[in-house]
């Protein structure tokens, strides 16, 4: 363990060393030595007595292979029952202050404008009826609406559940239904689009089926691994619920600032966008719209992120002290979720904000296609439309590093740009690994919440067609509602499977790091894996090691 890990109170249990296994009798995690274990060949990933089926010890040098520690302290005493006692910090670091405050400031003026703004567009704005039953009352949002999207909540709530536990009873065939429906979803649209004349759009699903298809030929040998992987996660998600309460809080408190958000752009149009009050200036509208939403986005961003680090605790925690002498300490997710909002809270802000400036170019080229395409200047619509293309390959090349960057904050609690260079280092070596078991368990969750959100959206449609609310007596606003009803069961069923993606990437991390910790404590598990995947015994050594 490395001495800035000591001192950030972040436990590394001491790796057992070379030939040591459990004491079955004991009950005890590092006891006896076990003779019978074969060594391990690095030179063709294969045990030195060629039997495939088993798995050794770490036996042997390796270039990836870290040194053992064995003056690693010892692991937390049976008493310390608590998360801040097994994880005890004995110089406290707040990494990455300076973001912190530039967070904190920009969520100040975030608040500043938009309450200037909401408040002018509460006054200036009229509003028609009494009541929430009231005919009268333009507004979709009234008793009817409320009972509604509360049903489209609870469906898109039981699909996430029933997802959960058809992928844990039948994982394998979950994800290659996934990756199959990806496939017949991508053929299905192109068909469509041909058969009604459609021909650009169908000949461009045509291709993305067929590459899909190719992913699907490609990877179908590393489903075993996948899936072993998402058994693993969901079996400890199932373990410690809190995971789960996490989640859901975590999406009711994103969602309601995302309603802030909308309400406060539509309030900065309101003040400072009309052009016939005296004192109009474009450029200011200009400069606060993109301040609304490069600190809309930064603050979204940061919530997410902390869903994720905590979460990343939780499960790091698992797998370092779920077989340990200690176990698992009492209020994990409180004392991850402490955490995460103070140590690591400088280096969540640090690398929300590459992604939050990511998106505002995003946006900033949207909006300048919009009027490059109402100009009619094709030629400046053509370079948008490439730079909007390069934007978007950067945002989810950042989002995807940030993702594992993240956990290793959690697991480590470096500042992130150790923690970004020590999860390079495993890319190089782990990288495509990551990209294929993300790619495979990614897809399948996404298939299976869009079909979530499609139940939702039709739960929706015949709720409207049995109540007949007024508002929608001329069936103006099925579409609407029945829109916004998918896109609220994608993003809830999307929040569920976080537990399972913040999982997933947390594991392969510290697998990647500390196998054979895990190959101690799930012997079985682990002989599971080294069959799918026998690279599982190479350890990674990042720089601090």
């Amino acid at each position: 363990m490395s001495k800035q890990d000591s001192q950030n109170g972040y436990y590394r249990p001491p790796v057992p060393p070379p030939n040591y296994q459990q004491s079955q009798q004991s009950g005890n995690v590092y006891q006896q030595p076990g003779p019978q274990q074969p060594e391990f060949n690095y030179n063709n990933n294969q045990p030195a007595n060629g039997n495939q089926q088993s798995f050794g010890q770490f036996n042997g040098s390796n270039a990836n292979d870290e040194k053992y520690d064995f003056n690693a302290p010892p692991p937390p005493s049976a008493g310390q029952d608590n998360f801040d006692e097994a994880f005890k910090v004995v110089k406290p670091k707040y990494n990455d202050i300076p973001f912190t405050i530039l967070f904190l400031a920009s969520v100040a003026g975030f608040i500043v404008v938009a309450v200037l703004g909401i408040s002018y567009y509460h006054s200036h704005s009229g509003y028609e009826g009494s009541g929430v039953h009231d005919s009268f009352n333009t507004s979709t949002m009234n008793s009817n609406t409320v009972i509604l999207l509360s049903i489209v909540v609870s469906v898109a709530l039981l699909l996430s559940f029933l997802i959960l536990v058809i992928a844990s009873k039948w994982t394998k065939l979950f994800l290659q239904l996934g990756l199959i429906c990806n496939v017949a979803f991508g053929l299905g649209t192109a068909i469509y689009y041909l058969v009604v004349g459609y021909y650009s759009a169908g000949i461009v699903f045509l291709v993305f089926a067929a590459f899909f298809g190719f992913c699907y030929w490609s990877l179908r040998k590393r489903i075993p691994f996948s899936a072993t992987i998402l058994r693993i996660v969901i079996g400890v998600s199932k373990k410690y619920p809190s995971c789960y309460i996490i989640a859901l809080i975590g999406m009711i408190v994103v969602g309601a600032f995302s309603y802030l958000f909308v309400i406060a752009i539509v309030g900065v149009y309101a003040k400072w966008g009309d052009q016939s009050k005296q004192g109009y200036s474009q450029s200011k509208l200009i400069g606060l719209l993109v301040f609304v939403f490069y600190s809309g986005y930064y603050i979204t961003e940061v919530m997410r992120t902390t869903i994720h680090v905590t979460l990343s605790g939780i499960y790091g925690t698992w797998y370092y002290l779920s077989k340990s002498d200690a176990g698992m300490p009492k209020h994990a997710a409180l004392g991850s979720f402490k955490r995460a909002m103070t140590f690591c809270f400088g280096s969540i802000c640090f690398g929300s904000l590459l992604v939050s400036l990511v998106q505002l170019l995003r946006q900033l080229i949207t909006i300048g296609k919009m009027e490059a395409l109402g100009n009619g200047n094709g030629w400046a619509y053509c370079l948008l439309v490439i730079l909007d293309a390069l934007a978007y390959v950067l945002d989810f090349c950042v989002r995807y590093f940030n993702h594992y960057a993240y956990s290793y904050i959690a697991l480590y609690g470096k500042s992130y740009l150790k923690s970004a260079r020590d999860t390079y280092h495993i890319f190089k070596y782990k990288g495509f690994d990551a990209l294929i078991n993300d790619c495979i368990i990614d897809t399948a969750l996404g298939i299976y919440s869009f079909f979530a959100g499609f139940l939702s959206a039709f739960a929706a449609y015949m709720y409207l067609r049995k109540t007949k609310p007024a508002y929608n007596d001329d069936g103006s606003y099925y579409a609407p509602l029945v829109a916004f009803s998918f896109v609220i069961g994608l993003q809830v069923c999307s929040v569920i499977t976080t537990v399972i993606t913040s999982g997933t990437a947390t594991f392969f991390l510290c697998l990647a790091k500390d196998p054979q910790v895990f190959q101690v404590s799930y012997p079985d598990d682990f002989a599971e894996i080294f069959r799918n995947y026998p690279q599982v015994m190479q350890r990674i050594q990042t720089p601090d090691n």
